[in-house]
Formats: structure tokens, sequence, C-alpha cells
């Protein structure tokens, strides 16, 4: 590159700002509970680092730690990042107004003139030599509309005018400009410096080249140390500008510094840039400049007049950016809440699907100690969309227990717990779409009196409503009979279902299988006559051919009855072990999110830990077990299988063919009525069968001891 500009004006490249959201959410925050209607200066840090690509400037940023803390505590962001390479400190002022009529009152040129003579103070003062970086103050004039998440602002970056002007000899890459021998001790020791924690934000320095072609870094207090066997000295700087003809805004100060400090007339400078962390004297600059001042300018008292208010799109305005998307608080937990499930992405979990997640409607039957647990952990993997149903009051005895409530809502008799779950399920996470719904689930075993049979049955309709509404059903509530009617609503719809439930130190948690009609479902077009077709495919096998999955009741051989009547205290509560419910509530979630995101769905074959024959055990989340039952008490847990049985009480054919057929009057008979369900699914014929059969045992004395005459059942 030829010599450039020989006996032009020297002309700068400006400097540009950048701001972080979270510097304006900070502000935000600042101002609401800290500020109010106080306007006085607020001293930030801002930041900045020479340029290290040959196409892009770096910017003066603000970061949210650059303002001080709610505490009072001015900001602690010069000590922490001393000795950070990428983020050289500087001082600035950040003046705040209340109303935007205030903001475009302000008189700009008078804070500029402010600022500027904070600079021609330390410059006479002495200490530029101690801290360089204030020879790059800075001032931000803003207004913060809190209402509409809009801020507008204006920097201004003072710098000293030279009159007359300052003029260009020649500029050249620095590449250009040094023997080998100087270019190779100068790219080294320029990475020392950068690299040692006690210079690598130093922004100006002095560079001494020997006689002996040995270059050196010093500090600007250093300048007489220089003078002795020193060949020649460049003053360098790190230069924000990417310009091949253009030293970076930094320069003015500086020359002004130097001249006002040492009186010197010619100036050779050094603007240190970078590539990939590493000094490039191809990308650097080497100049030489002259100044012929006026007597006046090295009179401390003769204040020289500055520019610097940063341009927008080269006109003389101020910006604002507009942050309603980015800075509702609301939007700010989505993405805070998001950024575990996102990291999760990057390498463990590629092909987690949020988007799924997040549109999953999950229906909670029950709000007590499974269902605040179960609530919050579906909101942690990412759902959003949770209602939550249940005819209870938050009691004194819950909230230790049960998580999403508190003190206050069981005062006055309590809050309905779905209320006041949803309540707080949206202080947690203002984004959920939660919903609560009172009502209590109608269950076999607790007869209906004729003149509650109408409610009886719009709650069953309303139930089979929600249900149909849902991706995903959680039973969790309190007694087993509950869980029958959610049951067979779920096998008839063909809907996920998890199942939780405690005992005092053991639990059960797992996955209904799909349903006797969900075979046909995705293989055969919806008729007006879809009832009846399917009963003619009404099965036990799933859709890919395996035996179907058991549900909750598969393995009873009684129908569900009254399970509260007759009990006392401790058999009216749910006595368990405290830290049983959060266990089984995470393993029911991990159950459903494995189901979500398994190929099959709710067909898929139940896997066994430990299992040879495990087909998908290369699925990112591991096995899909159908149950999984675990003991507190031996602190262990195991996965097990059941088929689904032909005489399930809820989700065998011929029970769900029975309520597709009749719907709300088989429900109402197998309420009022519970033997019905068994003598219609065959367990009555069963029993009998059982109860009939005898055994002829061998009461020869001789053989007491013969193990092979014994029999086990």
């Amino acid at each position: 590159m030829a010599d450039s500009g020989r006996g032009t004006i020297l002309q700068f490249a400006p400097f540009q700002s950048s701001v972080d959201e979270g510097f304006w959410h900070k502000l935000s925050s600042l101002k609401l509970n800290k500020l109010r209607l106080d306007d006085s200066p607020i001293p930030i840090t801002g930041f900045y680092a020479p340029c290290s690509h040959s196409q892009v400037s770096n910017h003066l940023t603000l970061l949210a730690e650059s303002l001080p803390d709610e505490s009072g505590e001015e900001s602690s962001s010069r000590l922490a990042s001393q000795g950070n390479r990428n983020r050289c400190p500087v001082r600035g002022i950040l003046l705040n107004t209340n109303t935007l009529e205030s903001f475009y009152a302000l008189d700009k040129q008078s804070l500029l003139k402010t600022e500027a003579k904070k600079i021609w103070d330390d410059i006479y003062s002495g200490k530029v030599e101690e801290d360089s970086s204030v020879l790059l103050r800075f001032l931000v004039i803003s207004f913060a509309d809190l209402k509409k998440w809009s801020f507008h602002y204006w920097f201004a970056f003072p710098a000293l005018v030279l009159d007359p002007p300052a003029t260009l000899v020649n500029l050249k890459p620095a590449s250009q400009c040094f023997t080998s021998e100087e270019a190779e001790s100068l790219s080294t020791a320029c990475n020392e410096w950068r690299s040692l924690s006690s210079t690598s934000d130093v922004p100006f320095f002095l560079v001494s080249i020997g006689s002996d072609s040995i270059v050196t870094l010093r500090h600007l207090r250093e300048w007489e140390a220089c003078q002795d066997n020193v060949q020649k000295v460049l003053f360098g700087f790190y230069d924000p500008c990417h310009l091949p003809s253009n030293p970076g805004w930094p320069l003015r100060n500086y020359l002004a510094y130097i001249y006002s400090r040492w009186g010197l007339g010619k100036i050779h400078f050094f603007c240190y840039r970078e590539n990939r962390g590493f000094a490039d004297l191809g990308l650097s600059l080497v100049g030489e400049a002259e100044i012929s001042l006026s007597p006046g300018w090295r009179n401390h008292q003769n204040t020289p007049n500055a520019v610097g208010w940063e341009l927008n799109r080269g006109k003389n305005v101020s910006r604002c950016i507009s942050l309603a998307k980015t800075m509702d608080p609301t939007r700010l937990a989505v993405s805070a809440a998001d950024l575990n499930l996102k990291l999760m992405r990057w390498r463990t979990l590629p092909s987690l699907n949020l988007d799924m997640l997040a549109a999953t409607k999950c229906l909670l039957l029950g709000a007590g100690t499974l269902g605040c647990q179960v609530a919050r952990m579906l909101m942690a993997w990412g759902v959003r969309k949770i209602t939550l149903l249940d005819s209870g009051k938050v009691s004194m005895s819950n909230p230790l227990r049960q998580s999403l409530y508190v003190l206050d809502d069981c005062l006055n008799g309590g809050k309905f717990k779905a209320t006041a779950a949803v309540e707080s399920l949206k202080r947690i996470f203002p984004a959920v779409k939660a919903e609560g719904v009172v009502m209590a689930i109608p269950m076999p075993g607790h007869p209906v009196p004729s003149q509650e049979e109408n409610n009886i049955l719009q709650d069953c309709r309303h139930l089979s409503d929600l249900i149909n509404s849902h991706d995903a059903i959680f039973l969790l509530t309190d007694t087993r009979e509950s869980r029958w009617l959610p049951s067979l609503l779920c096998a008839s719809a063909n809907k996920i279902t998890i199942n939780a439930a405690l005992g005092f130190d053991s639990f059960l948690v797992m996955r209904h299988g799909a349903g006797p009609t969900g075979a046909i479902r995705n293989s055969q077009a919806e008729t007006s006559n879809s009832v009846s077709a399917s009963m003619e495919n009404l099965s036990i096998s799933s859709q890919n051919g395996s035996q179907r999955l058991g549900c909750y009741f598969c393995n009873d051989v009684v129908a569900p009855i009254d399970s509260t009547a007759n009990r006392t205290l401790d058999q009216q509560c749910t006595v368990t072990r405290p830290g049983l419910a959060p266990i089984a509530s995470a393993l029911a979630v991990e159950l459903l999110v494995g189901v979500l995101h398994h190929p099959f769905g709710i067909y898929a074959r139940a896997e066994l830990a430990n299992s040879n024959d495990n087909s998908n055990t290369e699925q990112p989340l591991g096995i899909l077990p159908h149950q999984i039952r675990g003991s507190l008490s031996q602190f262990s847990q195991m996965t097990l299988v059941g088929h689904a049985s032909t005489c399930c009480t809820a989700c065998c054919s011929t029970v769900v063919s029975e309520y597709q057929t009749r719907g709300m009057d088989f429900i109402l008979q197998a309420i009022n009525h519970p033997t019905y369900l068994e003598d219609l699914t065959g367990l009555t014929e069963l029993m009998k069968s059982a109860g009939s059969y005898t055994l002829d045992w061998d009461n020869d004395s001789e053989n007491d001891d013969d193990d092979d005459d014994c029999i086990e059942i």
C-alpha cells in the first residue's frame, strides 16, 4: 500500500456504540426499584477492544454489568473485567430523563463540553498516566418508556478539537514500516502485552524500538525511560477501526494529550489491530502526524472545543429501540425457562422436540401431592398447556407436602385446589396456559341418588370432553375407584395415560397401553358408523401387532368399590413418606416425554432395564418401560410389564364396547352397581370357578418331607 494522505488533514473513523438488551433490562429494573424519579447522572462502564476483523470495526459496548447494582454500590464491572483482553473498561456517564420531552430538551453541547473538560483536566493532572482509559470517556443520554418497552438514547464520545487540525504525513500498514527483525519483535511484544492480565486492557502505550531492533511496550508514565538507548518511539493504542486509510477515534484525544504533555509537533503513532487474538501487522497501521497549535493550547485554563455526538445513519439524531417482545417479563421468563432445554439440544438431545412439548395439552386429574409435583415438572420440560381437575380445598396440612400451595390458600375455609394451583403456576411462570376445573370424578361404589343423577351425568360428559380435548392424561387421585372412569374414557379415546400411585413407602408409575379400538383408528376412516366398525375390530393387540399393554385395573379380579367408608384417620389420608411423591411425579413426567418422543408413541412396546430384547434402546431418552415400581424402604426400583386383560373392568373390549354403545346409561349403572362390572367382564364367573377348584392332598406322613409333592400356587 502506498503512502496515503501526505499533507492532508488527518481524519478519524468515528466510534460506534452497541447496547446489549440486558443493559436495558437492568436499567428498567433500576429505574423501577431504585431510581424512580431521580434523574441524577449514573456512572457506568463501557467496554471495547482492538479491531479483530479486516471487514468489521469493534464497538464500545454496554452490558448489564455496565450499570451499578440496585443495592446502591457502584458497578464492579471494571474490577470484574480487569485483565479481560476483549473488554477494556471505559468510564462513562448515563443521564436518564423522566420524560421524553426532558430528553429532547437536554443541552447536548453543554453536556459534551462538561465531559470534554474532565478529559482536559485528566491530561493536566497526570491522571492519564495512571489510567489511560480516561481519554475515552463517553456520555449517554436516554429516556426509558417502560410502558411500551422502548428506549430513546444518544451516545457522545467527547473529542478535543485540534485547532488547526493535525496533518497526516503518511499512513501505511505496519508490516511495511519495519525490518523483519523489528516486525517479529513487535508482534511478540504486542502478544505478550495482550496476554498479561496487568496490561491486556490498557488501551494506550508506548512502543520503543532499540538500536538492536528489540521492541518494548511500556506504560505512558515511562516516557522518560524511553529516551535512553532508543532509536524510535511510537505512540500505540488499541484501534477499534478496521479501515485501511483512517485511524480510529481514540487517536484524537491521544494526540491532544501527547502535544499538551510533551509538546511534540511530529508524532508517530501505531494503530494496533488483531486477527484471531494475535497481533496483525498487515491490518495494523503506522502513521505520522504533524501538529502546530496555538500557544494557548497548552494553557490548562483554556478548554478546547469538543465534538463527538454519534450520528444515526448519517444524521445528527437520537436512536430508539423497541424491546416490547423481549423486555416483557413473561417473554423473558419464557426465554430463561427454555434455556436449559435448548442447551440439551446442542449435544445431548439434538432430536428433542420443544415445539411438540410446548403444544402438548396435559390434563392432571388430582391437584394434591402428586398433581402439584407433576405440574411443575411438566413446566420444566417445556409443557405450556396444563389443566388441573380437583374438587377439594386446600387444608392446613397441605402446603408442606403440596408444593403449589401456601398458608394464605388455607385461610377462610381454603381455596379450591384447582384454582389455587393455577394461580401458583402462573406466579411461577406467567407464560403457562393453565386452567383449573373444580369437579368431583364420579366413582363406582359411590351410589348416586336419583335427584343427583343429572348432575353426575353432566360431570361425566364434562370429564369426557376434557379427556377428548387433551393429548395426555395423568391419573393422580387419592382413591383407586376415582381412576376407573378416566381409565375407561382414555381407553375409549385412545389417549396417552400416565398413572402414578403411592403407598406408604412404595410407588407405582405406569403408562396405559393403547385402547382396544386404537389399532384400527389410524387405518380406517371415520364414518357415521364408526362405533359399529370399531366393534368388529376390538382386540387385545396393539397397532404394531404385539399384545396390548394393560391399564391400572388389568390385574384386578374385583371391580373398584368405595375405599373411603369406615376408615380411620390414617386410612382416610394419603400417608406416605415425604420423598415418595417427588420421585414418582418425576418418573411420571419422564415417562410421558419418552412416549411423546418414541416413534410408535402410545403403541410403543414395553422395555425392561438390562434386557437384551430392547429393540429401541438407541432412543436418545433411553428405554420406555410399562411399569416402574419403587420402594423407599429398600431404595430399589424395578421395571415390569403387564399385558391387557380380557376381563379388565376399565379397558377390555367388552367394557369399552358397552360404553360406546350405551354411553352414560352404562356409566350410571356401573357407578350404582359395582358388581355389574364383574358380571359384565366375567370376573364373577372367574371367582366362582376359583372357589369351586379343590386340591387332593396326599396325607401320607412318610412323604411329608418330599418337596416333589408340594404344590405351589
